[in-house]
Order: structure tokens, then sequence, then C-alpha cells
């Protein structure tokens, strides 16, 4: 049991939780910059039970895999790779949120409002849908960082099939504000989120 509290836990422990209240507050910070506070609530800290269910999840993995494999913990390498892949998704998901400004929201927007234009500059460039890509990474790269290979699995299957759904409910309205603009745009810029065309 005294493997639990030793330096791998502690280690791997503490950066989910840096990783989980850094990426979680500075949505906050940057929601509330960007909307005004009024406009900030728990959907702009993306906390659903969903999340909070798989995050409980992951640690209760984590505690039991330590007590009773403490060597499948110990892959340095591969917890590494793990925080290198959260600081990727920390930063093209925020590079996402600051690159589209007044046109980012947390919910999808089924009306043209006067500030959504449609962006393709910067991240966007390259993938239509940056700040899923960057979540995604984000999201799964929290599990490989403790080791947990049933969440790692978990993870990407539920973080892939909810914006699998969600991407062509989303570009449905896009197509409807830009017409043209965003058909040629998303024929050019794959959707940033495997196997979602």
């Amino acid at each position: 049991m005294t493997e639990i509290f030793g330096y791998t836990a502690c280690r791997q422990l503490s950066q989910m939780f840096l990783a989980v209240l850094f990426f979680h507050s500075s949505e906050y910070v940057l929601v509330a910059a960007i909307h005004g506070r009024s406009s900030v609530n728990l959907s702009s800290l993306l906390i659903s039970k969903a999340y909070v269910f798989a995050m409980m999840f992951a640690l209760l993995e984590y505690v039991v895999e330590i007590a009773l494999f403490p060597g499948l913990k110990e892959y340095w390498w591969i917890s590494n790779l793990g925080l290198v892949m959260v600081i990727i998704g920390e930063i093209t998901r925020k590079l996402a949120i600051v690159t589209a400004g007044q046109a980012f929201t947390h919910l999808i927007k089924v009306h043209h409002e006067e500030q959504h234009n449609l962006i393709t500059h910067g991240v966007y460039r390259f993938v239509r849908h940056p700040s899923y890509t960057g979540f995604l990474i984000w999201s799964v790269g929290t599990q490989i960082m403790l080791c947990n290979p049933i969440s790692i699995i978990g993870f990407a299957i539920v973080v892939w099939r909810f914006f699998s759904q969600r991407i062509p409910y989303e570009e449905f309205f896009l197509r409807q504000f830009f017409g043209s603009e965003y058909v040629e745009y998303a024929s050019k810029t794959p959707s940033g989120v495997p196997f979602v065309k």
C-alpha cells in the first residue's frame, strides 16, 4: 500500500491534477475575457456528469493498478509521452480559442450572429476544429500520462464518438451561415478528428 503514496504516484497524480486544474481554469479565464464574465457558467468549464464519471473511473483505475501492478506505472517514457500530449493538446485548444475570439463558443450556435465569422487563419489553416483536436489529444494524453490502459482506450473512444456526432451537427449550421465559402474551406481542410470528414 505504500507504493500508492510513493514517488511514481505523487508525480503522476500531481501532473494529472495540475493538468485538469490548468485546463479548466484557463478555459474559464479565456471565455470570460472574450465574452464577459456574465456569459461564463459550468459549460464554460466543460464539466458534465459524464466527464466527472470518466475522471473518477480513471482515478479508480490508477489506484487499483498501482496497488496491484505497480510496475505498470513505471514506464516513464509512456508517462512522459502523455505529458507531452497534454501540453500539445492544451496549446492547440487555447490557440483555437484565442484565434477564433468572439466566434468561439462552447455551445453550437444555431443562429448566425454578427460577431460569428468564418475563421480560416492560424491553427484553423490546418484543421477545421482545432479546439476539438486539442481536447482529444489532451484527454487521451492525461490517461497515457497515468499509464491507465483501460482509460486510454475508453477516453479515446468516448471523446472520438462525441466529436464524430458533434462535428456533422455543427457543420450543418456552418454551411447555413457561410454557404459555399465554408464548403470550399471544408473540402481543403481536414476536421482534425481522425476518421471524421
